[in-house]
């Protein structure tokens, strides 16, 4: 059973769907990265989540609890925010000591200068300075508990706000885009920091980003989201080398996926120069359909060789790999190489070549997007003589 579910929550501005029944579902210590374009939805789903918005219809569950209807102070949901959302005028303890205050001490408790006189209030403070002291040590921050957001970097600052959401042992943590303000370098190492603080906590994550990079190196899983809708749900190695629709396959992966117009006959055959890729005809048949290769799957032929001709129009050097275009002669489209330094030396812009394209990775897709099965046909033949 489910830790954390979602099912079906729907959400209209204006009369604008943003979410069109989303629904999934969390396993304990799970951590599922929910990435998209700007716009998506990325973010309502998760204010939804933390009781910041309401639904229109769907629920949330932790466990057997339905959470719809509850504030957010009472789901024991932690979010940590995109601009870390921390009181300026607070010290980095008095930060993270925030939420426990607000759980373990009564509004009179709470009050300066009279709250001490109340009996146990001395007791319960000194309480939540050990678990401040125990969580600001584990994730090295506690030479900052004396300073102010301000007199820190956006790296510490970006820790102090895990510490605040880790330190009240929530159900679930929500992590809006938690890297988006850190430089690229900074941003890589607290990767794995934030992997680590998750599987210590041991609670699902829903992990927020545009960044695919993200999603594809810290998550168990990754959702999909395109235009309001949850379009796939699976490992991140699934995700990238199994898209189920093609706007999955066009959002994810760097570079950009190769998208090839095509038909497909009757007898369920598409042909793309001298690729012939067999479907079966209950899929689509006599239809226009979409081939997809990704750049790691297309090779560079000399001139005249090769199923395709095209000519460079530029390289890119990323150090140890080259992303080439190509733009095909038969169409007109720009098609991309990813190769390694040696396999273009001596190419220029403007010259010709030749390309081919790995059958056994070449992907086809639906007019409506939907993924179907492909077949070299040469793998076809030997099937059917060997039968």
């Amino acid at each position: 059973m489910s830790v954390f579910s979602l099912r079906d929550i729907r959400k209209s501005f204006n009369g604008n769907a943003i979410l069109k029944g989303v629904s999934l579902e969390a396993e304990a210590g799970e951590f599922i990265a929910l990435v998209g374009p700007s716009g998506c939805g990325k973010s309502t789903l998760l204010r939804i989540v933390a009781g910041l918005d309401h639904a229109d219809s769907g629920e949330i569950r932790i466990g057997d609890r339905e959470m719809s209807q509850l504030t957010a102070a009472d789901r024991n949901i932690a979010m940590v925010f995109q601009s870390y959302a921390l009181y300026p005028h607070l010290t980095a303890g008095q930060n993270i000591a925030v939420p426990l205050a607000m759980r373990k001490l009564t509004g009179m408790q709470r009050l300066p200068f009279i709250g001490s006189l109340l009996p146990g209030q001395r007791q319960v403070c000194a309480d939540i300075q050990r678990q401040v002291q125990t969580m600001a040590v584990s994730l090295k921050i506690d030479h900052l508990l004396d300073r102010k957001p301000g007199q820190m970097s956006g790296g510490q600052r970006q820790r102090v706000a895990l510490a605040r959401a880790m330190v009240r042992n929530p159900s679930v943590f929500l992590m809006d885009e938690p890297l988006s303000n850190l430089d690229a370098n900074l941003r890589v190492h607290a990767r794995g920091e934030i992997v680590d603080l998750h599987r210590r906590a041991g609670v699902p994550t829903l992990y927020v980003t545009h960044d695919q990079s993200e999603a594809l190196s810290m998550a168990d899983r990754v959702a999909v989201m395109i235009g309001g809708n949850l379009l796939q749900l699976a490992a991140p190695q699934t995700i990238y080398d199994d898209p189920s629709h093609i706007e999955v396959a066009r959002f994810i992966g760097q570079p950009r996926i190769n998208l090839l117009p095509g038909k497909k006959d009757a007898h369920g055959i598409v042909q793309f120069g001298a690729l012939r890729l067999a479907s079966p005809s209950d899929a689509v048949s006599d239809a226009s359909v979409t081939l997809g290769v990704r750049p790691e799957f297309v090779r560079l032929r000399a001139e005249g060789q090769g199923a395709l001709a095209a000519r460079v129009e530029r390289l890119e050097f990323l150090g140890s790999e080259v992303i080439v275009f190509a733009k095909l002669a038969a169409i007109g489209e720009t098609m991309l190489a990813k190769v390694i330094p040696g396999e273009v030396r001596g190419l220029v812009a403007g010259q010709a070549i030749g390309l081919d394209m790995d059958p056994a990775h070449v992907m086809l897709f639906a007019e409506d997007g939907r993924r179907l099965p492909a077949t070299p046909v040469s793998a076809v033949l030997r099937e059917t003589a060997r039968g």
